[in-house]
């Protein structure tokens, strides 16, 4: 029954990027409805604009409270925060005004999951630079998702249908991770990934953490990391009963988890663990955080802000449907 489907509220992202194409685009699919009571936190008088460019025909019902919604295909559900002037709108660039919007829609999104009024909350892509512009000076949505829900330990999973990896550091420099490479947080990133993949229900995961340095250091060799931090990390986590090897050679490990051998990488560093995904799932690939006490998916790209500004309609929205289903089976096995 549809009462029975998890209510998740679908953050619009940035509103100058493809965030409310994309939206758009996963509202028209019967498949979001048929595993989810759908609603779109963002502006509504935008949305309709931007109908043509995502070419549906949906009727935009603006609500105020999550019980004036009617969950019917055909019907996108708005909580308009009215917050975007159209006039001032310039697609395809990063501006105060989209910045303080795209907050806004993610910090009313995570009142309602707090108040159980929604299930989960789905993310739309943001800018960094356009929410920094705004005054929120926050790295990414993990960070600032966190923060507003007062989870000290959080981390980063991407999901993939056969690569799942996590992010022991995220939005750092590169020359900061080696400081950021300590055996607490490497180990509170296998807990985490440990409890994440049984409420992904997988009973008993298997668990592979990369190493920082080349051949993961080659005992010693090629720096100390592995040895110091990392390898007792996966030895106190082995003691608590996780099935977690390594440190592995991070240039064959992603590999050896998509063909089935590890059900998850905990990665040392963004970009070692964001290009295998990428390459694998760049247009189904979801970007979860774990630790949080709300459910909380996203898509794993950026604001394209070059394909909003086109309005060429080419905008894909894969990624964004993965997310809704991701993050109403999360809810419904909650």
């Amino acid at each position: 029954m549809v009462a029975n489907l998890p209510i998740l509220g679908i953050t619009m992202g940035d509103a100058a990027g493809i965030g409310p194409e994309i939206v758009l685009k996963a509202m028209s699919s019967k498949d979001v409805y048929s595993v989810s009571r759908p609603l779109v936190i963002g502006d509504a008088l935008l949305l309709e604009r931007t109908q043509s460019v995502a070419r549906t025909n949906l009727s935009i019902h603006r609500i105020e409270r999550v019980a004036e919604a009617r969950f019917q295909y055909g019907v996108a559900d708005v909580i308009d925060l009215h917050n975007i002037n159209m006039n001032e709108l310039k697609l395809g660039v990063p501006q105060v005004m989209a910045g303080k919007a795209s907050y806004e829609y993610i910090e009313r999104a995570i009142q309602l999951a707090l108040r159980r009024e929604i299930h989960a909350m789905v993310t739309a892509p943001i800018s960094k630079e356009a929410m920094n512009k705004a005054g929120y000076h926050y790295p990414g949505h993990t960070e600032l998702i966190a923060e507003l829900t007062n989870s000290p330990e959080f981390g980063m999973m991407y999901v993939t249908p056969t690569l799942n990896v996590v992010l022991a550091t995220i939005h750092v420099a590169l020359s900061d991770v080696p400081r950021l490479i300590r055996k607490e947080r490497v180990l509170t990133m296998i807990n985490l990934t440990d409890q994440t993949l049984r409420r992904l229900g997988i009973q008993k995961p298997r668990v592979a953490v990369a190493g920082l340095n080349p051949h993961a250091g080659e005992a010693g060799m090629f720096g100390r990391e592995e040895i110091e931090q990392i390898a007792p990390a996966i030895e106190e986590a082995r003691k608590k009963g996780i099935n977690v090897s390594g440190p592995q050679p991070a240039d064959t490990v992603f590999l050896r988890a998509h063909r089935g051998e590890f059900d998850a990488v905990v990665s040392m560093y963004h970009d070692q663990g964001s290009i295998p995904i990428k390459l694998l799932g760049f247009e189904v690939g979801v970007n979860m955080t774990m630790g949080l006490p709300i459910v909380r998916t996203s898509v794993d790209h950026g604001t394209a802000y070059k394909v909003a500004e086109a309005r060429l309609g080419d905008a894909n929205p894969g990624s964004l449907l993965e997310a809704i289903k991701l993050a109403a089976r999360m809810a419904a096995a909650v």
